[in-house]
């Protein structure tokens, strides 16, 4: 392993560096996205709106839960027109950082294999000097610089494919969490205009 990460030449460190760089990023979003439950307070949830829904103070005793249900415990607390904005504003934070390593993630798929095109370029050109200098009679002196375009070329497409497909997961996943979000902050809303509702009728 050793003598061909030596064959592929300098370029290989630089790549080197972005699948430690890469490896490193995916497993700190794996550990984030395990310890991110968004529907592990439901029945917290789900009370939550049924009081809100009744008009009545929570009878949940959770100060502290999911992403969800502290977006919705933001929303009670600034019930009326504010409480989209303070729901908004709790789901941006939690987007941003949802996001956090993947412009990293972005880089490293598009820089990976342009690292590996410029070990072409330096391989070929290093093959050709080489030709120059031993001429047509000994083409085994080009063969090392063939081989430097050749492995740097498939290093740095293969953790270009290796890290698309966890970044892609990761943005699904992003993505996923935003609706969610989204869903539950338009039942908080819709809970509240009910409640609204049902007390401008019995005044009447």
């Amino acid at each position: 392993m050793w003598e061909l990460f030596q064959a592929g030449g300098p370029v290989m460190w630089p790549l080197l560096l972005c699948s430690v760089v890469s490896l490193t990023v995916v497993l700190e979003r794996i550990y984030y996205w395990l310890r991110l439950d968004l529907d592990k307070d439901k029945e917290n949830i789900e009370l939550l709106l049924r009081d809100v829904r009744a008009g009545k103070n929570s009878e949940t005793d959770a100060k502290e839960g999911s992403l969800i249900f502290t977006m919705l415990m933001e929303g009670c607390a600034h019930l009326g027109p504010s409480a989209s904005k303070a729901m908004e504003a709790v789901a941006i934070d939690a987007i941003a950082e949802m996001r956090r390593g993947m412009p990293v993630l972005d880089t490293i798929i598009t820089i990976a294999p342009m690292l590996g095109i410029l070990g072409t370029v330096t391989g070929i050109i290093a093959s050709f000097d080489m030709l120059g200098q031993a001429g047509v009679e000994d083409p085994r002196a080009v063969v090392s610089g063939i081989a430097e375009a050749l492995i740097t070329t498939a290093t740095g497409l293969s953790i270009s494919v290796a890290t698309v497909f966890p970044y892609n997961y990761f943005n699904s996943r992003i993505d996923a969490a935003q609706d969610k979000m989204d869903a539950y902050g338009t039942r908080l809303e819709l809970a509240h205009d009910e409640r609204s509702m049902a007390e401008k009728l019995s005044g009447e």
